[in-house]
């Protein structure tokens, strides 16, 4: 299957913390039910999956945060479950798989994200 895109992104953890309690919202508004009450480095890791998964569809427009929930596949490994106009720009860019992975260490979380076409 052909790449269509490749998306990274690295947060720092210390600076995402202070983020979420300097802007109380912050969590709502970047993160589906179901995401927001895990630990800080699962959240920084969500968070780079999400700038990773934009990157990597190569378009934003009318994109919003919760279109993008990071789940578990069948195997327990990180999966996207999009919705929304993330949906709709995949379909349209031909994005038949997402390939995610996600790590935290050192005070950083890191995202790296692949989309095949069919």
């Amino acid at each position: 299957m052909p790449i269509i895109g490749v998306g990274v992104d690295i947060v720092d953890l210390a600076r995402f913390e202070r983020a979420l309690d300097r802007t109380p919202r912050l969590r709502e508004r970047l993160f589906a039910e179901g995401e927001r009450e895990l630990p800080l480095r699962s959240l920084a890791g969500r968070f780079a999956a999400k700038e990773a998964l934009m990157k990597a569809l190569g378009a934003t427009d009318g994109v919003r945060w919760h279109d993008m929930r990071i789940a578990r596949d069948e195997e327990r490994n990180p999966d996207f479950e999009l919705s929304g106009r993330v949906a709709e720009i995949a379909a349209e860019r031909g994005i038949a798989r997402l390939h995610l992975s996600m790590s935290h260490d050192a005070g950083v979380a890191i995202a790296f994200v692949v989309a095949e076409s069919m």
